[in-house]
């Protein structure tokens, strides 16, 4: 079937994934097994993590398209809840507005499965940027209005409008003389995310010493950031198989996930420093919500996708 031609690569890319994750598995076993400490128990929790985002993504990659679309808009639906969940921000009154919100998770996702680029393009960030505020006014209350205003379609805009370029990438045009097509891109830009959030964490830990953005996320130093960059964008080379890319455009993009997954995993921390969280939740025991492990994919996401599309499709 058309849906099984580029499985060829995919499957080169699911033996990296596996690898890598075998590799640091058991690295980490032996070394707490050597030295045992907090460092290395962070580490493996993280490990954990990594497994559980693996095995989603990657199943995403190989099963039916339908499946695919409908496993990413479940994934907004929980990240929209979660952040909905722990705002600090809402009031009595948004309660029936942000059902409004939860009906634009099929809406943008049925648009993205249809390849329908103008009102995926158009639907959150002009519709309900304008629909929601109108609501909001029709109910009467104005105290505090202005920030629910602003704060619904922050979210929408993050966990939603966001993550559906995850998807957008599987109803791209086909591309001449390149087989991993969507999927390809799809496991390159989230494994690159989730690598650089890992290439970070452990130059971090054993380089770091200057901050970046103390106040916000102690644990982020400039030696971590240029060391996971650096290795980012070297994993983005050897990686170009998954895309339509030139070895300079591979470097580009790598660049950019790895800036832009930073931004993410920030933003992600200012707004758990503002709520007075650690994590958004607990789905993935030991290590956080749902937001906390997509943080970085809600900016990197987008930003790749636009930069693919300007690449190959403007």
């Amino acid at each position: 079937m058309q849906y099984f031609k580029d499985l060829t690569e995919i499957q080169q890319m699911i033996m990296v994934i596996l690898g890598v994750l075998v590799f640091a598995t058991t690295l980490f076993w032996i070394w707490k097994k050597i030295k045992p400490g907090p460092q290395v128990d962070e580490l493996m929790t993280r490990t954990k993590s990594w497994w559980v985002m693996a095995s989603i993504f990657t199943t995403a990659a190989v099963v039916h398209p339908a499946i695919s679309f409908i496993a990413f808009g479940l994934l907004s639906f929980a990240a929209f809840r979660e952040i909905s969940s722990i705002s600090k921000n809402a009031r009595i009154e948004d309660r029936s507005i942000i059902f409004w919100a939860y009906l634009a998770i099929p809406l943008q996702y049925g648009f993205a499965y249809m390849g329908w680029f103008v009102p995926f393009l158009i639907l959150i960030p002009v519709g309900m940027f304008m629909l929601i505020p109108f609501l909001l006014v029709l109910k009467g209350h104005t105290q505090d209005i202005a920030r629910s205003m602003s704060v619904i379609p922050t979210h929408l805009m993050l966990t939603v409008f966001s993550i559906s370029h995850l998807a957008y990438l599987l109803s791209l045009p086909e591309l001449p003389q390149f087989n991993a097509g969507g999927r390809g891109l799809l496991l390159f830009v989230v494994f690159l995310t989730e690598m650089n959030d890992v290439f970070q964490f452990t130059w971090g830990k054993l380089l770091g010493r200057h901050k970046i953005v103390e106040k916000i996320s102690p644990n982020k130093t400039w030696e971590g950031f240029i060391g996971g960059l650096l290795s980012t964008i070297a994993a983005a080379y050897f990686l170009r198989f998954l895309t339509p890319f030139s070895e300079i455009q591979a470097l580009g993009s790598g660049l950019l996930i790895a800036c832009m997954g930073f931004v993410g995993d920030i933003i992600v921390s200012a707004i758990k420093r503002d709520f007075g969280l650690k994590d958004t939740g607990n789905t993935i025991k030991g290590h956080g919500g749902i937001l906390d492990r997509i943080d970085s994919l809600a900016i990197s996401a987008p930003f790749f996708f636009y930069y693919v599309y300007l690449i190959c499709y403007w």
